[in-house]
């Protein structure tokens, strides 16, 4: 069994990945957490536990035993700028880094639709900017990645459908979906060192990975 590190796993999305890997045969979870007063909500889980801080600088602790990570932290479109640069850019690459050093197997980036071109969303532009450092810097640190840029968030109940291409139409996805989607994409094979963009839609999620794995 693998054991997966979650980073930002007290986030919305965070908690419905540890839900799926709680549930898994086949992966062990990890909940980075920031607060000691976090870790009750996990111990009822069953499910362990580590303090670490995207804003320190050492995190061997936290990585300790890992096989894979899933980085599932942001500090959102309403942040300002200097938070955003410290969590979604800066703690990132640290935990890229420190990730290389641990002989981390796989990094999964929960990134965002338009980091590509942060400059088209002046509303969102540090936070994309950010987000587009950190998968940059991900693509060149030499770890095996899968870089997922999902549309809105919403918190409707996932259908298990969605659309994935380099670019799609701008639209919606729930957290449901992305976190099976970040789940699915810790199979070694599957979008191996991928960067792709996710919106709802018709194709079943594994498929839709199988067939962005071979494009």
């Amino acid at each position: 069994m693998e054991k997966i590190l979650i980073v930002g796993a007290n986030g919305s999305t965070g908690k419905r990945i540890i839900e799926i890997l709680n549930n898994s045969q086949s992966f062990e979870p990890v909940a980075m957490i920031r607060k000691k007063e976090q870790k009750p909500v996990f111990d009822d889980m069953d499910v362990e536990s580590v303090l670490a801080d995207l804003e320190q600088d050492d995190f061997s602790s936290a990585l300790k035993g890992v096989d894979k990570v899933i980085f599932a932290a942001g500090s959102g479109g309403h942040t300002g700028p200097d938070k955003t640069t410290a969590v979604d850019e800066e703690g990132a690459i640290k935990i890229i880094d420190a990730s290389l050093k641990a002989g981390v197997k796989k990094f999964v980036m929960l990134s965002a639709m338009g980091a590509d071109e942060p400059s088209s969303h002046k509303e969102l532009e540090h936070y994309l900017k950010a987000k587009a450092e950190a998968d940059k810097y991900l693509r060149n640190s030499g770890l095996n990645y899968t870089i997922v840029r999902p549309g809105a968030l919403t918190d409707d109940l996932g259908m298990g459908k969605v659309k994935l291409a380099e670019k799609v139409e701008r639209g919606e996805i729930s957290r449901d979906d992305v976190a099976f989607l970040l789940v699915m994409s810790l199979a070694d094979p599957l979008a191996k060192n991928k960067t792709f963009e996710a919106i709802e839609g018709d194709e079943p999620i594994k498929s839709a990975l199988i067939e962005i794995s071979q494009g």
